[in-house]
């Protein structure tokens, strides 16, 4: 499935289903299309083919070790990263995937700013592509802070295929929601 590009907000379709909420801004073809390859297994069989390689970046440390490589090989001169770690508070379902903090502090006479990344705690165990979408998108704010066309060009930069990779995560989102409603397991 290609990413296509979301429609305007409130767009009919994903408040009808609840486990579509990932996909608010797209079309109602895409939300039926969607809809159809997650009833018929067709989402749940795509993810165990293209997404089948996990990570093992499951400490706070290690996603500091990735986080910083990444951004040491792509970003040499952005700001320096106080912080990055999974939050269990995060809120998916309010569309916050990760998040990228600035906590000023006065510190003498001078005012200190440090940057922290904090990644939604269901990609801990996402597959590998996904959580470095999350980095990508995190890490291209401390060059742009608008969602623009230069913002997603860095993201490109940072991971090939990003939207690509974007929409998967939307789909891979709808599919936990799913199976967390009917009962099943989560894939």
């Amino acid at each position: 499935m290609s990413a296509p590009t979301p429609a305007g907000p409130g767009t009919a379709g994903a408040a009808v289903d609840p486990t579509l909420r990932f996909l608010g801004g797209y079309p109602p073809d895409v939300l039926a299309a969607v809809r159809a390859a997650l009833d018929d297994g067709r989402v749940a069989r795509m993810m165990a083919t293209r997404y089948a390689e996990p990570h093992q970046i499951r400490s706070d440390p290690a996603l500091y070790e990735h986080v910083s490589a990444i951004k040491a090989r792509h970003l040499r001169n952005a700001p320096v990263l106080a912080k990055v770690q999974y939050d269990n508070r995060l809120q998916i379902d309010q569309r916050a995937l990760g998040t990228l903090t600035a906590v000023s502090r006065v510190q003498g006479g001078r005012l200190q700013a440090k940057r922290e990344i904090r990644i939604a705690a269901v990609f801990r165990t996402a597959p590998a592509r996904m959580l470095d979408m999350i980095v990508a998108h995190e890490l291209a704010h401390l060059r742009h802070r608008e969602h623009d066309k230069p913002f997603y060009a860095l993201c490109e930069h940072l991971l090939p295929d990003y939207h690509q990779v974007e929409f998967d995560t939307r789909l891979y989102l709808c599919l936990r929601a799913r199976e967390a409603a009917s009962g099943a397991a989560p894939a």
